[in-house]
């Protein structure tokens, strides 16, 4: 099986197993915050994950959010890249946006990735030829003019940054037509592959990795630009993210970072 078939089939029946338990009665615990959710959905979707890659990849380096797999990608080598449920606690609170997402990884460039959606019957795949939805092509927006322009914010910062991430809410409310959080970065950057948004921004330094790599994947593929919040090319552990259609990266860089 190869990789985009591997990333593909492994993000499908984590997500399976999650679905199964969305909406229904689960515990749910706090890890570094009380925002930051996790369930037996998490654990599990994440478990059932892992066993898909390696029926494939048996020796397979992890990189998952939960329990004690790895938290950073390697500089070298090959690593897959897991979030068993991106989104925890729209999932804990019934929203139908949250994703189990996979990335294959080759010396820090995404060989392979796949974010679904079971909840919204989404599909996304970035594949050798392009992105996809339900397996049908997709492009970003083609939109030009920025003040037209719909943004969302992702990655909050943390309860002791919020200060922060409300300057950054107003700029991007300010300073573009129209304003999303959705509460999910894979479905956000998923939507900017699309063109349903047209920017996804974040000032948050280092992101977790199962966080951004594979909506990263599915932006770039799609015809878009990402780099950090200096215009830099994104790679894992860079600071900030801005994801947009490539049409006025630079002035949207302006207007997301600029006081």
């Amino acid at each position: 099986m190869t990789r985009y078939e591997t990333v593909r089939r492994a993000a499908t029946e984590g997500s399976e197993v999650a679905h199964e338990l969305f909406r229904t009665d689960l515990a749910v615990d706090t890890k570094q915050s009380t925002l930051d959710l996790v369930t037996k959905a998490d654990t599990e979707t994440q478990r059932r994950t892992i066993s898909v890659i390696r029926e494939s990849f048996p020796d397979a380096t992890i990189v998952g959010e939960e329990e004690d797999e790895r938290k950073s990608v390697p500089e070298d080598g090959d690593a897959w890249v897991i979030d068993p449920i991106d989104g925890t606690t729209n999932f804990v609170h019934g929203s139908q946006l949250w994703t189990t997402t996979v990335a294959s990884v080759r010396d820090h460039q995404t060989v392979a990735a796949a974010t679904v959606a079971p909840a919204l019957g989404d599909i996304y795949a970035a594949t050798p030829d392009g992105t996809t939805r339900n397996d049908n092509p997709i492009t970003v927006s083609s939109k030009t003019d920025l003040d037209e322009f719909v943004v969302a914010p992702i990655l909050r910062y943390g309860p002791d940054r919020d200060a922060e991430f409300g300057d950054l809410l107003k700029r991007l409310i300010v300073r573009f037509g129209d304003l999303r959080r959705l509460g999910c970065a894979q479905v956000t950057l998923a939507m900017v592959a699309c063109g349903t948004l047209d920017v996804a921004a974040s000032e948050q330094p280092d992101p977790n990795p199962w966080d951004t790599i594979a909506g990263v994947s599915l932006v770039r593929r799609a015809g878009g630009t990402v780099t950090d919040i200096r215009g830099n090319q994104w790679v894992p552990g860079c600071e900030g993210l801005v994801a947009s259609n490539g049409e006025a990266h630079d002035e949207v860089l302006d207007r997301v970072t600029t006081d």
